[in-house]
Order: structure tokens, then C-alpha cells, then sequence
């Protein structure tokens, strides 16, 4: 387990240790530790001396986001980008956080990108209060989120221009992972939105005026993401589903060249056939000029099929 805590009064940030920060020392206190939750657990509960029904939820190994409103404050988990290698369908590392009156304790298991950012911030003296902090991180989840999710909108705006049957394999799989990423992204960018709006109206002094405002911000951010997966999701749908029509005219177009081909060389193999038999009486055996008359009358038969199905315009499709 990794534990670190800052101590900020009067405009300043002091990096503190962990234990040192229980201590009631004045002004506000933020606890962030990282690791596993069973180590965790029993610092927050033995050191920290925390309820259990605020450390269950700051060390469940499944979360999605949510707020949940508190006797003293609340409990907030969210979820942003990670350096970590996550797998398609849990895309993002979580932060949980519980606020209170001038305290806050986080948790990470997975190393969370924007947690940089917010050191950044309270180190340079922009956090005061506990709602300052849980905005900074809102924010900079969203503003980390907010070009990867325009990336893939701009992925799948490539890959409609480019529709095309002779690229259909490598689009199709391209529409396929854009797809997969916006839904791994839709399902916690939904429930991050409810969380930071029910977040912004929870009543309580330690939430400040200005932090509610900014929350909402943060809350319609995360809410325009989620429209734009949405709708990245059901434009990468109706792009598969072209592009199946594409590689499905192929094949009829395909289908089509080779039923021609075959239609073309079947009487003639009869013809050839017919003519090949090891029997007597074959018209015409003897004579000089037979197989070449034999040539001709195939040519003959192949010219009348093909001008046929090009008066059927067959040859066009």
C-alpha cells in the first residue's frame, strides 16, 4: 500500500505523512492511498479508524460511478483514463472518494491518469475544501475524456468517407473496435453524469456554492460525452451494417461473374464431351476440316451465351 496526504491552509499545500494527517492540525486534509483493498481496509479501519459502511465502498474490487450522501459528508466514485493496461469492457480506473468537513480520503487500485493533474493543483495552492478537490478531479477526468472520446468520432468519420468494397475487411474491423471502446465508454460516462448531478445537490455546508456550480459543469460534461458515445455507437451500427451490404454485393457480384462463366463453358463442355466419345458414327471424324469446325461452332456458342446476358445486362452488375 502507497499513502500519501497533503495538509492545505492559507493558500498553502504540505505533504504530510498519512497517520500524521489524522491528526487534527487546522485547516484541510487530504488522504490519497493506492493499492490493494485488504491492506487498505485494514489501515482505513484500524489507523484511520473509518465505519465500515464508508471502507467497503471506498475498497470494492467491482465499482461503477456513484454518490452517495453520508452522516457527515459523502462518498463519490468516478472513473477516468489509466495508464495501467485495462481490459475493452473496463476501460477506466476508478477513484473513490468519502468528504467530509475539511477531510477527504481517496482510494485507487489502478493508477488513474488525472490523479497527476490534481496533485498539481493542490500543490500549487488551488484546493481549499474537500468540494474544490472532488471537482478537480471531475474535471480533470473529463478533460482527459473529452478528445479521446472526439477521436473516436473522428475515426468513425474517416471510416464513412472511405466506404468502399474494396476495403471492407479492414473497415469492418476498424467499425468494430470504435464501436467496442464507445460502449466500454458508455457505461460508466452514463452513471458518472447521475453521480456528479446528485453530487451538485446534495445539501450540506461542506460543499461550497461555487464547487456546486462547478460540479454541474463537470455533470454536463460527462453528460454531452455520453451523448457522443451514443451516437458514436449508433452510427458504428448502421456503418456495419452498410458495410455487410457492401460485402454482401460482392459476393453476389462474384456469384454473378462465376454462374456467368460457368454458363458459358457448360454446353461447350458437352459439346467437347459429346463429341470425345470412343464410339462409331461420330459425325464428320474423318474429315480435314472437322476440327476446326469444331472451334468455330464453340466460338459460335460462347459469343451467342455472352451476347445473350449482355442483352439481359448481366455483364453490368
Amino acid at each position: 500500500m502507497n499513502g500519501r496526504a497533503w495538509r492545505i491552509a492559507d493558500g498553502r499545500a504540505e505533504r504530510i505523512d498519512p497517520e500524521a494527517a489524522l491528526q487534527d492540525c487546522g485547516g484541510f486534509v487530504w488522504i490519497h492511498l493506492h493499492g490493494e483493498g485488504g491492506e487498505i481496509a485494514g489501515w482505513l479501519r484500524a489507523t484511520a479508524g473509518l465505519p465500515d459502511y464508508v471502507i467497503d465502498p471506498l475498497t470494492a474490487v467491482e465499482t461503477r460511478p456513484r454518490c452517495d450522501a453520508t452522516a457527515k459528508g459523502a462518498f463519490v466514485n468516478l472513473r477516468g483514463l489509466s495508464q495501467d493496461e485495462l481490459s475493452a469492457g473496463d476501460p477506466l480506473a476508478s477513484v473513490r472518494l468519502y468528504a467530509s468537513a475539511g477531510r477527504v480520503h481517496s482510494v485507487t487500485r489502478r493508477h488513474l491518469s488525472a490523479l497527476d493533474a490534481v496533485i498539481e493543483r493542490v500543490e500549487r495552492g488551488d484546493v481549499s475544501d474537500p468540494g474544490d478537490l472532488i471537482v478537480a478531479f471531475a474535471m480533470a477526468i473529463t478533460e482527459q475524456l473529452d478528445p479521446l472520446i472526439a477521436d473516436l468520432g473522428d475515426t468513425l468519420d474517416d471510416c464513412e468517407e472511405a466506404l468502399d468494397t474494396s476495403r471492407v475487411f479492414d473497415l469492418r474491423r476498424t467499425v468494430a473496435q470504435t464501436r467496442a471502446r464507445s460502449i466500454g465508454y458508455r457505461r460508466f460516462l452514463m452513471p458518472q453524469r447521475t453521480a456528479l448531478e446528485k453530487l451538485a445537490s446534495l445539501p450540506g455546508e461542506w460543499l461550497a456554492a461555487d464547487d456546486r456550480l462547478h460540479v454541474s459543469a463537470a455533470a454536463d460534461r460527462a453528460a454531452r460525452m455520453a451523448e457522443e458515445v451514443d451516437s458514436i455507437r449508433e452510427r458504428a451500427a448502421l456503418v456495419h451494417e452498410t458495410l455487410t451490404d457492401l460485402r454482401a454485393e460482392q459476393l453476389d457480384q462474384r456469384s454473378l461473374q462465376i454462374a456467368i462463366v460457368a454458363m458459358v463453358f457448360l454446353p461447350l463442355t458437352f459439346l467437347t464431351g459429346l463429341l470425345g466419345m470412343n464410339v462409331e458414327g461420330i459425325p464428320f471424324a474423318k474429315e480435314p476440316w472437322a476440327f476446326a469446325g469444331v472451334v468455330a461452332l464453340c466460338v459460335a456458342m460462347s459469343a451467342a451465351i455472352v451476347g445473350w446476358f449482355a442483352r439481359k445486362h448481366w455483364l453490368n452488375r
